[in-house]
């Protein structure tokens, strides 16, 4: 993704508290994040805003905004940047452009060997049939 720059102040972190076991300090502490991005208001360009959108990812909201829960590591800042790592890595699949396919042809050569080799297959089918008396 060169040149394009992600600002974190368009994104909203809210601390939440994580799920699963964790003995006394995760009941006490806050450390999981809720990450908020709303693409339409973002300073994206118009064309990654538009690929952003139509990705069929269940973190992008009907509204437009992704959503991501980040819960993987114990420190709320280590799961911020965690959450702010994964939001990058959906902002470059969206940015990805695949190169464009150059059609090929089949040499003749190969051509020659797919043919034989069904012909070699058929003579041995035919060997499976009724012998005759």
């Amino acid at each position: 993704m060169p040149g394009l720059v992600l600002n974190e102040n368009e994104v909203e972190f809210t601390a939440i508290r994580a799920q699963g076991a964790g003995g006394q300090n995760i009941n006490k502490v806050s450390n999981a994040v809720h990450l908020r991005f709303d693409v339409a208001a973002s300073s994206l360009p118009e064309e990654i805003k538009g690929k952003l959108l139509a990705l069929r990812d269940q973190r992008i909201s009907s509204d437009g905004i992704v959503v991501i829960k980040a819960q993987k590591h114990r420190s709320l800042e280590r799961n911020r940047e965690d959450g702010l790592v994964r939001l990058r890595e959906l902002i470059a699949s969206a940015a990805f452009v695949a190169p464009p396919r150059r059609p090929t042809k089949p040499t003749r050569n190969s051509q020659r060997k797919r043919v034989d080799s069904k012909v070699k297959r058929g003579q041995v089918k035919l060997q499976r049939g009724r012998v005759c008396e």
